[in-house]
């Protein structure tokens, strides 16, 4: 051990070869350096919202070969926003988060000074701990289903200089979280129920609207997409919301030989997914907050 101590401390330059005391090596600098000149500035712009968004890698295939059912598979869809959750829960400054199928966007306050607005640090820690809790609660949504090899995703960073522009892609998200689903739940349809082969699904749609694709599903299926559930059309919005939270405690009175269970309400700020448009105005009206310069 003392061998190993002496050549980390001999590979320490002549002009800062004092002993650090105490088993630790002193945190000066070395001949080695230099090699901190090549990492490059990624500071984020200053004012900006800063936005990490995460998609699955090969997510076809691994819906595939986990047996998703299709086209939506309600356990694949609450365990992603149960790692959003886990993400802005674990992770600071935070504002607002948008997923829908196999990816997640995450918005970060606009002031925000986290690890002093590097974009690495920000992707990293986002990507890193979504991935971990995907596998961590992968058993609490697939309790049949075993794991068959470790997921994938990938992480992109985008900067937005205005509120107006953060909606803008808010919005497109969720256009296209609807556009999406429409094509998905029509192709479904005509595979599963009507027999056709992909291929063939394929080429009916081909071409045709979304006023064509609702008269598919109404006129060959009885479906009306409009009541299809929220979480398809709209995807997962997830926000902080003050929230009461009732739980039983035991104490003891006075002049009580028994302790007595009663219920205590606690107010907590929690992470609430909500399935609603954010395209318009209303959402932003009745969360003023979530955009606030100052939150």
């Amino acid at each position: 051990m003392r061998g190993c101590w002496r050549a980390a401390a001999a590979a320490i330059g002549a002009g800062s070869g004092r002993a650090a005391g105490r088993g630790r090596l002193p945190m000066a600098k070395s001949k080695f350096e230099y090699v901190r000149d090549f990492e490059a500035d990624d500071t984020c712009l200053p004012n900006c919202w800063i936005v990490v968004r995460l998609d699955g890698r090969n997510f076809h295939r691994f819906a595939e070969q986990h047996e998703f059912k299709k086209p939506n598979d309600d356990r694949a869809l609450h365990l992603m926003t149960r790692c959003a959750q886990t993400v802005m829960q674990e992770l600071e400054d935070i504002a607002i988060a948008y997923g829908q199928s196999d990816e997640y966007s995450f918005v970060f306050k606009r002031k925000s000074k986290w690890f002093k607005r590097r974009a690495s640090k920000f992707m990293t820690h986002v990507v890193s701990q979504f991935a971990s809790s995907y596998v961590f609660y992968w058993k609490d949504y697939f309790k049949d289903q075993q794991l068959l090899y470790p997921p994938g995703f990938d992480g992109r960073i985008v900067l937005y200089p205005s509120t107006q522009n953060l909606k803008d892609y808010l919005s497109w998200r969720q256009a296209d979280c609807h556009i999406n689903n429409l094509y998905n739940t029509v192709f479904w349809m005509l595979v599963q129920r009507s027999g056709l082969t992909p291929v063939q699904a394929q080429d009916r749609l081909q071409g045709t609207l979304a006023g064509d694709k609702n008269e598919i599903l109404f006129s060959e299926f009885n479906i009306n997409y409009n009541n299809e559930p929220l979480m398809y059309r709209k995807g997962t919005v997830l926000i902080w919301q003050k929230v009461n939270e009732v739980t039983t405690k035991k104490i003891k009175l006075p002049k009580e030989t028994e302790e007595q269970e009663i219920e205590v309400t606690r107010t907590r700020t929690k992470v609430v997914p909500l399935h609603c448009d954010i395209i318009g105005d209303q959402f932003w009206e009745e969360y003023p907050e979530i955009l606030a310069e100052d939150s």
